[in-house]
């Protein structure tokens, strides 16, 4: 099933490094289409110990076959799920969350979420949400938008391109938003201009980094005695996030509550670069609680 769709960024690792035990129970914060998720499954054998979240209601719907082997599937953002599993008092022995947009996503138009097809500007995960792409472009007043784009997007031209997109309002698909970035930045990157553009109104629209930095510690409150967090990030500033919290609960004082099992990011090897291009940006950390 989800093999077919959407292959698994980083999938060896993550075995690897959260070694999934038979009857460990397992929460999966961005479950997808269920790649990695069937895959610690079948380490488990254990899929009524099993939570998988998602926030996007086309991933829900794929999920629904691991719902039927005992899963249990929730709708919400990881943030919204992992408030209410610590409401409840849940704790697991493996957490996973892979931050990344999926390529789904991304190859279908009608989610606006990549400049390649021309589609509306959306970029909703989470389809219940008002935020879309299209109010950030053409409500956000200007300042607003230089700071969503530095910031978010890390764009060095970020006053120019929130300039030409107030000027060239109302913008109405990602394919039109692409050429007005296009017009001001300069040409001789393999990235398309827009890339960057793209990327932070994305981040905006989803709150992914608010999301991340509030989520974090209900992660930590999650884990069992031995139980292992593995995050996958796949641009600097989710993995600066990641990086931070997990150094500031682990390390060598007696006091520390977790050990870092990855001393260093883990990335893909040069078969996955090639075979799975979604993995080249992808960085793991991995902690464990004692």
């Amino acid at each position: 099933m989800s093999q077919t769709i959407h292959t698994p960024v980083l999938l060896d690792a993550v075995m690897t490094y959260l070694a999934p035990q038979i009857r460990e129970s397992y929460l999966d914060l961005t479950a997808g289409y269920g790649g990695h998720a069937t895959a610690v499954l079948k380490s488990t054998k254990a899929p009524q110990a099993a939570t998988l979240v998602d926030r996007d209601q086309t991933a829900i719907e794929a999920l629904r076959e691991l719902e039927a082997s005992g899963a249990r599937v929730i709708h919400a953002s990881f943030e919204e799920a992992s408030r209410l599993l610590v409401q409840q008092g849940e704790h697991f022995d493996l957490v996973l969350a892979d931050l990344g947009v999926s390529s789904l996503h991304l190859n279908t138009a009608s989610r606006g979420f990549a400049f390649s097809q021309d589609g509306p500007l959306d970029m909703r995960m989470d389809q219940r949400s008002e935020l879309t792409a299209a109010i950030v472009v053409n409500t956000y007043g200007q300042a607003d938008l230089e700071h969503i784009l530095r910031t978010y997007g890390e764009e060095p031209r970020a006053r120019a391109v929130a300039t030409a997109i107030v000027e060239h309002r109302p913008i109405s698909t990602t394919a039109e938003l692409a050429r007005v970035i296009a017009r001001v930045l300069p040409k001789g990157s393999r990235a398309h201009p827009a890339t960057r553009s793209f990327q932070a109104i994305r981040i905006a629209v989803n709150d992914e980094l608010g999301q991340l930095e509030r989520s974090i510690p209900l992660w930590l409150q999650l884990l069992n005695p031995k139980g292992r967090i593995a995050v996958i990030s796949f641009h600097s500033l989710e993995d600066r996030i990641v990086k931070q919290a997990f150094a500031e609960v682990a390390g060598d004082r007696y006091d520390a509550d977790f050990t870092q099992l990855a001393k260093r990011p883990v990335v893909a090897d040069d078969h996955e670069k090639v075979t799975n291009p979604r993995a080249r940006s992808a960085k793991l950390r991995v902690l464990q609680r004692k």
